[in-house]
């Protein structure tokens, strides 16, 4: 996350170099979100130093038994597995099909599933004692899915049942990770978070964490209106959800008065929220891709996201 460029902000939370041009001050920001339900359980923000399994490291202070955690590839590493099972939960990650050679070794099998026992890496079984976990091999399944584009990804999960959780099950269940990535836009384009209001690390982590707050109250109306909306709309040939975008801006002049209003002002405001909320909808529409163009102009800002007004 880009911040404000003023000196006590760059010594607290360091600079990227980029290829071209001055040091960029930035953030590295992470959270632990549940993407059924669009709601951020954990958020953080730290200085660039603080690498992302670190910080991943700390929100799984906040899972319940059982929960199932999706990473991406960038994530997998034993102790960080090791970290989940502790807590008693479960995972699914995407996992390198070139950095790890247990996972070649699957790849050239041909195999489309396998459970393994996962070993411990000398840098895992330092992090795994700096933790006090324990370094025994890891029971686990790897998955090879093939995607529409071609490619095959592997799939590395702590759920090794095969009759419980058949191999069908898992492509659509990675899928479910990819609105946390459009929650990350929300926050940039929608409720331009980057736009600081002050000058010092403290205003940083006031304005972030402010930002999240908001987001969170919105994704429970908008969840709270759900069935309101699918009601309003059963007799229409599409499944309509409503428009989040519209719902922040709804929200924006009234979470003040949420936090500090009394009941019956509160009870007041949140029907007539509801009622707002649900009215302003947009259909569901399934299946749509748009593949990345890596090779287009980054811009600070898309012209088809507009700032909350």
């Amino acid at each position: 996350m880009k911040l404000p460029n003023y000196p006590e902000i760059v010594e607290h939370f360091g600079a990227w170099n980029p290829r071209l041009g001055e040091p960029l001050p930035m953030a590295r920001i992470s959270q632990l979100f549940d993407p059924l339900n669009g709601v951020t359980h954990h958020a953080l923000i730290a200085p660039q130093k603080i690498g992302e399994r670190a910080l991943t490291a700390k929100h799984f202070q906040h899972l319940d038994e059982k929960d199932l955690v999706l990473l991406d590839r960038g994530y997998p590493a034993f102790w960080l597995f090791k970290l989940i099972l502790f807590y008693k939960a479960h995972f699914c990650a995407r996992i390198s099909c070139k950095k790890w050679k247990i996972i070649r070794r699957f790849i050239q099998s041909g195999c489309r599933e396998q459970v393994i026992m996962l070993d411990a890496s000398s840098t895992s079984i330092a992090s795994c004692r700096k933790l006090q976990l324990d370094t025994r091999p890891i029971r686990l399944r790897l998955l090879r899915v093939e995607l529409d584009s071609g490619e095959t990804e592997v799939l590395i999960t702590s759920l090794t049942g095969t009759e419980k959780f058949p191999h069908h099950l898992f492509a659509e269940l990675y899928h479910d990770r990819w609105p946390v990535e459009e929650d990350y836009k929300v926050m940039k384009c929608r409720i331009e978070v980057e736009n600081f209001s002050g000058k010092s690390p403290l205003s940083v982590y006031q304005d972030f964490h402010a930002a999240v707050l908001s987001k969170n109250i919105t994704a429970i109306l908008v969840a709270s209106a759900k069935e309101r909306v699918l009601k309003a709309t059963a007799s229409r040939t599409l499944i309509y959800k409503s428009n989040f975008t519209q719902a922040l801006s709804t929200m924006r002049d009234t979470i003040v008065v949420l936090l500090r209003g009394s009941r019956k002002t509160i009870l007041k405001i949140i029907s007539d929220l509801l009622e707002t909320i649900a009215k302003a909808i947009e259909p569901v529409r399934p299946g749509r891709k748009y593949p990345r163009n890596h090779k287009k102009a980054r811009r600070k800002h898309c012209l088809n996201y507009k700032p909350i007004l």
